[in-house]
Parts: structure tokens; C-alpha cells; sequence
């Protein structure tokens, strides 16, 4: 009876796996709609044209195809959060729409003398 509830699980198990390896690949998709896996003398990588995705942030070449999806998932995701808070990235407008977002949520201020 335990060996069912065990074949279960590890069932169970290996679909999450499934699904986070999905995931991982579509998010690197919707940022690299043609983005391919290509095999090199030095292992796999995740290239989109000429461009090899987790280069900038020098992450490894690997063997394994699912980590190379893996790493070009996290290069995504950390290009992502710098060009959100990059100051060269933010224009004077943004900043401006930040403070005035602050100032409306903390209400009016009044001064004392």
C-alpha cells in the first residue's frame, strides 16, 4: 500500500518539475520570442539570433539543456529588475509620477510654525 502512495508521489513530483521547466522556457520566450537551444564544443546554450541570452551576466555554458533555460530564465529576470531601477534608465517623468504617487498615498501635510 505504501509502495502506491510513494509511485504517487514521486508521479506528483515529477509533473511539478514539468511545470516550473515550462515555465522557465515561456518566460524566456515572451522576452526572446525566437530564442533556440544550440549545442557548442563548450555545451548548450540558450541563443536568440546571434545574441547568447545569459552572456551579460556571465553564466555558465552547461551540458544540461533544461539548466541552459534555467540560466537564460534568471539572466531575463535580472535584466528585467535592473532596467527597473537602473537610475540611467528612469527619465525625469518617472520620478516625477513616483513622488507624486508618495505625496497622494502618505495624504496632505500640514506645516506648524
Amino acid at each position: 500500500m505504501t509502495l502506491i502512495f510513494q509511485l504517487k508521489d514521486q508521479d506528483h513530483f515529477n509533473m511539478r518539475e514539468e511545470i516550473k521547466k515550462a515555465r522557465l522556457k515561456k518566460k524566456v520566450l515572451d522576452n526572446y520570442p525566437n530564442a533556440k537551444v544550440e549545442y557548442t564544443a563548450t555545451g548548450v546554450q540558450i541563443m536568440s539570433g546571434d545574441i547568447y541570452i545569459a552572456e551579460e551576466f556571465y553564466l555558465p555554458v552547461t551540458m544540461d539543456i533544461e539548466k541552459a533555460w534555467e540560466y537564460a530564465a534568471l539572466a531575463c529576470k535580472t535584466r528585467q529588475q535592473f532596467n527597473r531601477t537602473h537610475p540611467m534608465r528612469m527619465d525625469l517623468s518617472d520620478i516625477e509620477s513616483k513622488i507624486n504617487r508618495i505625496n497622494k498615498r502618505r495624504g496632505p501635510r500640514n506645516k506648524r510654525k
